[in-house]
């Protein structure tokens, strides 16, 4: 009896090992194919829209959801010179979808005051922050495959079209240090610009959560 129970324990030990095994390459194989994490999100080139002169906001148009192209007026500042007023108007720098207003008519502003922010819906990419120590075989032009968090069961296509040239915590308001003796190790991440294809009838905004896997072969 003790004898089959020592032979039924010994199999078990043997499958979990080989269980153990097989995991293990697998890990080791997709390491050596692929670069994964979900430290990603849709990102884009913020555009501001400001005042371009001291005087009350008029004839504001720029809603949240309103798209315009470059050279689009959103409105427009009045002046007041003397006795005389005389409008300023306000222009969109480039083809863009207002994401956020905090322009109000007739409210007085300075000049330089932002009134909107809008972002270019057509020219979104992914910003994934990849370990440092991830980072070796990584190269502009690996294909990437991405998920995004808010359409489970899509993927789209996407390629590494640069590389971060400093570590996100560089330009971080509060960067690590080593200058004390309490000095911590942190594994840093570096910010990788990934082009994604066929997404505009997603409805993608920017700062949705994704997950991105790298091909590196």
């Amino acid at each position: 009896m003790a004898s089959k129970k020592a032979k039924i324990m010994f199999g078990l030990g043997i499958f979990i090992f080989a269980i153990g095994i097989t995991v293990g390459a697998w890990l080791f194989h997709n390491a050596r194919l692929y670069i994964s994490t979900d430290d990603a999100y849709v990102d884009g080139r913020q555009i501001v829209i400001a005042a371009p002169a001291s005087g009350k906001v008029v004839d504001w148009t720029g809603f949240v959801g309103t798209t315009f192209t470059t050279g689009s007026t959103v409105g427009s500042i009045q002046v007041e010179t003397g006795n005389a007023t005389s409008d300023v108007p306000i222009p969109v720098p480039t083809n863009a979808t207002i994401v956020q207003r905090s322009a109000v008519d007739n409210e007085f502003v300075a000049p330089g005051t932002p009134l909107a922010y809008a972002y270019d819906m057509n020219n979104l990419w992914i910003t994934a922050n990849v370990k440092e120590t991830l980072l070796y075989g990584l190269k502009v032009g690996d294909r990437v495959d991405v998920t995004v968090d808010a359409y489970p069961g899509v993927r789209l296509q996407g390629q590494v079209v640069r590389i971060g040239l400093a570590t996100a915590n560089t330009f971080s308001l509060l960067p690590t240090s080593s200058d004390n003796a309490n000095f911590t190790k942190v594994t840093q991440v570096v910010p990788v610009k990934i082009t994604i294809q066929g997404y505009q009838s997603l409805g993608l905004v920017p700062g949705l959560s994704t997950t991105v896997r790298i091909h590196k072969l």
